[in-house]
């Protein structure tokens, strides 16, 4: 949750409206966050009826828009005018198209109307005159996507919001296994609140249970099998995966090898370091340190380092440059010569 985003709740629950709101970006997670406070919040149910107007960008002229915008509360001290999907608005009939059509509106609006314009899976235009004065007049708020790398904090985070520990093992599994949607991972984590509502903790039991994740293979556990000297689950993981290409696809098992052996180098530095600093700096719970800090003795920096220099390899491959093979065959082949290493 970006401090940004936090700001604008918080002031929307202390009753403290802009005229204007522009919201936009390609994560529409915030932004549909924001859109719901918008039209549940700030007017009560009653005064919804009569106060509430939503319009869509397909659809609306430049007219609608003002029309909604510039006429009176009814029985309430302000409406709320949203509009929805503004990426595809187009204006209409005047001589300004798309939302610089409401260049005049946002320049002087009714001090009793919240309107808010959502810009969904896209930037406005940061140069154009209208956003100019959306920023003077209002509030501009960007939701951009999360970078993979981010998306543990991201889970963690959102664990310590609906108050469900969620420790790091299980953030980054969770994020090699639903991706990149925000919304999708909040679904899941919060369906398994609801199914366990005296758990205070998301544990890989119950990842597994009401998310459907393998206890006995997932991704996560691959790179600490191989790395570890329990060679009999590793190959017994392998072949999982082999007969289950859809369970583990080659991109997430190489980010997920990319995360093991990260920390991995990293410990290397961190030999002799309290848990508490060297969990820090390999982004992970000081209790799993001890697991990563126990494996260095048999893989020293330098087979680690050719680890890494592997891994960029064939993630260049596996998205099919200089190379045709299947994944089945680039993850046999990258997983052998990690051995090898």
């Amino acid at each position: 949750m970006t401090a940004e985003y936090k700001k604008i709740i918080q002031a929307l629950r202390m009753k403290q409206f802009a005229p204007v709101y522009l919201i936009d970006g390609e994560e529409p997670y915030y932004l549909d966050k924001i859109t719901e406070l918008f039209e549940t919040e700030i007017l009560s149910p009653a005064e919804r009826d009569f106060n509430l107007t939503i319009l869509y960008g397909k659809e609306a002229q430049w007219n609608d828009v003002l029309n909604a915008c510039q006429r009176f509360p009814m029985f309430a001290e302000r409406q709320v005018v949203i509009l929805r999907d503004a990426a595809q608005f187009r204006g209409g009939e005047n001589d300004m198209k798309g939302l610089n059509s409401l260049l005049s509106y946002v320049e002087k609006p009714s001090p009793s109307t919240v309107f808010l314009i959502e810009h969904s899976f896209k930037k406005a235009d940061s140069k154009t005159r209208f956003v100019k004065r959306v920023k003077e007049k209002g509030v501009h708020f960007t939701s951009d996507k999360i970078k993979e790398d981010k998306l543990p904090d991201w889970i963690e985070e959102h664990g310590r919001e609906i108050g469900f520990r969620v420790d790091r093992k299980e953030a980054e599994i969770l994020a090699s296994y639903l991706g990149s949607d925000l919304q999708k991972i909040a679904n899941e984590i919060d369906k398994i609140r609801i199914n366990v509502p005296g758990e205070s903790q998301l544990t890989m039991q119950l990842i597994t249970k009401y998310i459907g994740v393998s206890k006995e293979y997932n991704i996560f556990d691959f790179p600490t099998a191989l790395t570890g000297n329990n060679r009999e689950r590793f190959y017994s993981m392998l072949n999982y995966f082999l007969a289950n290409s859809k369970a583990a696809p080659i991109p997430l098992l190489i980010g997920s090898f990319y995360s093991h052996f990260n920390k991995m180098y990293v410990g290397h530095f961190m030999v002799g370091r309290s848990d508490k600093e060297a969990a820090a700096a390999m982004g992970m719970a000081p209790f799993y340190v001890k697991d990563i800090m126990a494996i260095l003795p048999n893989w020293p920096l330098h087979r680690v380092e050719r680890c890494i220099m592997l891994l960029a390899k064939y993630n260049t491959m596996a998205v099919g440059i200089r190379s045709d093979a299947s994944d089945k065959e680039l993850l046999k082949e990258m997983v052998g010569r990690m051995l090898e290493a």
